[in-house]
């Protein structure tokens, strides 16, 4: 399956030294990749359908570090869809006049939703499709952009409703908050003062973020699989489902 790498701050960070070591497992997961950076209500999206190790694409973002407070990759390995562009997460939609970013990890059998003008698939992947009923039906639930608390009930409620079909880790932003879902495997942790040194699990690289960060800054980094070998990352249940902001978890619901 896919893998997923995710990032939620207090101040605009880069994450060159996770995504790092998440490429790497491009190996095994080679069927093209994608990156999403909130910068204020904009988004830098970069997507590829080659492998993240030979990108060059991918090669920018391991030494451009662009600085962001909400941002999601995704490294894919195909399960439905062809290896096209189109078929690259993260994805992205226009909701309430924000931009809204979605990756997602898993295989969803016979996922055949009803989708309405407003949001439909460009690609052929059950993700897109998720997606597109999601955002569709959080436009029926709400008029406007609700709080996050109220966004997180409703997905509470959508979420089930497609995990039935299989298997749906995902990660989605509107960059106020970044919302997470474990069918089967995601894990988080929380780096915050007094920071230390962190040494990558995929390669021979290690930084000490003493270095590079303030007292009051605080990172939260998701990933299907821990990024680091010395660091306390804690595993998700299946059907939680958490709402990240300021760099750390705010809410929690069993789906």
């Amino acid at each position: 399956m896919c893998q997923l790498l995710g990032m939620n701050c207090n101040t605009p960070t880069d994450i060159v030294f996770s995504f790092s070591g998440f490429a790497t497992r491009s190996t095994e997961h080679g069927d093209g990749f994608g990156i999403a950076f909130y910068e204020g209500r904009g988004v830098r999206l970069f997507v590829d359908h080659q492998a993240a190790r030979v990108s060059p694409v991918a090669d920018l973002i391991k030494h451009y570090p662009i600085k962001s407070r909400h941002a999601i990759a995704h490294i894919r390995k195909a399960t439905q869809g062809v290896v096209s562009l189109e078929n690259c997460h993260p994805f992205m939609r226009e909701l309430w006049g924000r931009h809204w970013v979605f990756a997602h990890n898993g295989n969803l059998v016979d996922y055949q939703p009803r989708l309405h003008g407003s949001f439909q698939p460009v690609g052929d992947t059950d993700s897109e499709r998720a997606f597109c009923w999601l955002m569709q039906e959080l436009a029926k639930s709400h008029a406007s952009m609700p709080p996050v608390a109220e966004l997180t009930l409703t997905l509470k409620e959508l979420v089930p409703q497609i995990a039935r079909h299989g298997t749906f880790n995902f990660m989605l932003s509107q960059g106020d908050a970044l919302w997470t879902h474990c069918s089967t495997h995601l894990h988080y942790l929380v780096r915050r003062h007094p920071f230390g040194l962190a040494q990558l699990q995929d390669q021979d690289m290690a930084l000490n973020f003493a270095e590079h960060t303030e007292p009051g800054d605080r990172v939260a980094v998701i990933a299907t699989q821990p990024l680091t070998t010395n660091e306390p990352w804690v595993a998700m249940q299946p059907g939680e489902l958490l709402a990240f902001v300021g760099g750390e978890p705010v809410g929690l619901a069993a789906g």
